[in-house]
């Protein structure tokens, strides 16, 4: 009876599709805050996704040499989120706010300069070395696994993936509260639409400013820890491995658009792992080290086809 429903198309394509996809959208919130907001494009944002999990990993080994504690990765991602939050508070302060007013194209350099600065500082304190992130291989969820078996199914979940997509899945609804509920949401969707009419009637930019850092770097380090959590190890490319992936997914949901770039992220996931699946005969339909190559090609049909994306973004 599985045989039918693909027992390896959903646990080793469909899945992994939902992950990598998971962990795409949230990246790609803080570009397209970043870039609706501040109106340039954030090179360092996989770099501060690579700090936040090296943060965690530090906190989750220094808690087991001093105090003999055994902690969850998404419990050592609470103090790192704070940690990666404090840092981006003092690069904007002192790093990205004198370009408020200058060229797009100057503000864009220098993200790009403040990426590589991030990445050495993080060879120089952890080395160049890969790290172990998660010891072990990861078991299949038992919530899941006896779910399924009752639906006579045989889908494996392990625990890792759960807690990906569940940790997506609550921070989207408080990220949707947030937005749509709040006095700081709403001043970043009027900031975002018009920067200039918001500081007209009243709101604070420089408070919304900080509010899409805050936002951002939240979703970037929880995207960091997940990728960390996924494969199992950090090294110190891991977020710009990322990068051009989820600019795909913030274009193709519409620059400006958090809930398109989710949708976006969800999407270019999808393609890269199913894109491997062998569809015809028993090869992989495209390479799995092409994977990167189709949200490229996605990013750039959409960007021909339909620059504002599926939820009509900006488009400058």
């Amino acid at each position: 009876m599985w045989a039918s429903f693909g027992f390896e198309f959903v646990n080793f394509y469909f899945i992994p599709g939902l992950v990598l996809g998971c962990i795409y959208a949230l990246g790609a919130i803080g570009i397209t805050l970043t870039f609706g907001i501040l109106r340039f494009a954030n090179f360092a944002h996989g770099e501060v996704m690579m700090t936040g999990a090296y943060f965690t990993w530090t906190i989750s080994t220094l808690a087991g040499l001093w105090l003999g504690w055994s902690l969850h990765p998404l419990v050592a991602a609470i103090p790192a989120i704070f940690a990666a939050i404090g840092i981006l508070m003092l690069i904007d302060r002192y790093f990205y706010k004198p370009f408020r007013n200058a060229p797009t194209i100057m503000v864009v350099m220098a993200s790009f300069g403040m990426m590589l600065v991030v990445r050495s500082t993080v060879q120089f304190i952890w080395g160049p070395n890969q790290l172990t992130f998660v010891k072990g291989i990861d078991k299949p969820n038992e919530a899941v696994r006896q779910f399924t078996a009752d639906l006579d199914l045989m889908i494996l979940v392990p625990n890792k993936h759960f807690w990906i997509m569940a940790g997506t899945v609550i921070i989207m609804l408080c990220f949707t509260y947030l937005l749509e509920r709040t006095r700081i949401g709403k001043a970043m969707r009027a900031v975002s639409d018009s920067p200039d009419l918001a500081r007209v009637t009243g709101i604070d930019v420089e408070a919304v400013v900080r509010a899409t850092w805050v936002v951002g770097g939240f979703c970037a380090v929880a995207a960091g820890v997940f990728l960390a959590m996924d494969i199992q190890f950090l090294e110190t490319t891991m977020g710009f491995r990322m990068l051009l992936p989820m600019f795909a997914a913030a274009i193709l949901g519409g620059i400006g658009r958090p809930f398109g770039a989710v949708f976006g992220g969800l999407i270019i996931g999808l393609a890269e792992e199913l894109s491997a699946y062998p569809w015809i005969g028993d090869a992989p339909f495209i390479s799995p080290g092409y994977k990167t190559g189709v949200a490229f090609t996605i990013m750039i049909i959409m960007l021909i086809v339909r620059p504002s994306g599926l939820f009509k973004g900006r488009t400058f």
